[in-house]
């Protein structure tokens, strides 16, 4: 099911195994896990797909709606983050993972595509909140520092959201604030993800879990909808149109 076509690239929805063959061809390219055996989260994903006039797969990313937070346990960020308080949430959810983009053609045109359709899908689904896994590259938080001091005094979930320690190897934002950080450098260092979630009003963990099947370290994610600021909401919706 085609959700946008704009400037050149086509949004589209499949549940074909073809399809979703071609999404995991290049999920295999950014996530290392993917090479070895399917996620046995995938079956119970909705895929979307953004390719370019010569069918190109050049992004993609899986989506998991929920009824409400009662349904949140079997997501796949509750494998690695304590849930509970969010177990209470009334409200449709969409959970967004394994976003990717071909290495090759990383640009806002793709990526504006991309968010142009999982509008259509929050829309579509009457979704309340957002949210996912966003992934740093490599698991040595020394990397990160100002990123994660940032994260921590300035994108830091409410209480009553905030995730508990689940996974056995983490990394509290906290430490990352021993020294004053680079506001330029944190910016500059975060993925582009998680960049536009935070743009979005979008706040996040207090700790980071070290991923080491994947090589990565992220942070859990979330994005009120109602809470996204109106003139980012509108630019949202049209990009959608």
């Amino acid at each position: 099911m085609t959700l946008v076509t704009k400037g050149g690239y086509r949004a589209f929805e499949s549940a074909d195994p073809g399809e979703v063959a071609r999404a995991m061809a290049l999920r295999a390219r950014l996530f290392p896990s993917d090479r070895a055996a399917p996620d046995p989260y995938d079956a119970r994903c909705r895929h979307v797909l953004v390719e370019d006039r010569r069918g190109r797969v050049l992004c993609t990313f899986r989506l998991m709606p929920l009824a409400g937070g009662g349904e949140i346990g079997g997501s796949y960020a509750a494998r690695f983050y304590g849930l509970d308080r969010l177990g209470v949430y009334d409200g449709p959810m969409v959970e967004l993972g394994r976003f990717c983009v071909h290495p090759d053609e990383v640009n806002g045109d793709v990526l504006r595509v991309a968010w142009a359709a999982l509008t259509r899908i929050v829309d579509r689904e009457g979704a309340r909140m957002l949210f996912g896994c966003a992934s740093f590259p490599g698991t040595d938080a020394r990397t990160h520092a100002d990123a994660f001091a940032m994260l921590h005094a300035r994108h830091r979930a409410p209480l009553r959201w905030r995730p508990r320690v689940k996974a056995p190897r983490i990394v509290s934002l906290a430490r990352a604030l021993s020294r004053p950080f680079d506001a330029q450098r944190a910016a500059a260092g975060l993925p582009p993800l998680l960049r536009t979630y935070l743009g979005m009003g979008g706040w996040v963990s207090d700790h980071a879990v070290v991923d080491e099947e994947m090589g990565t370290m992220h942070v859990f994610t979330g994005v009120e909808v109602g809470a996204i600021p109106p003139a980012r909401r509108r630019l949202l919706r049209a990009m959608a149109a």
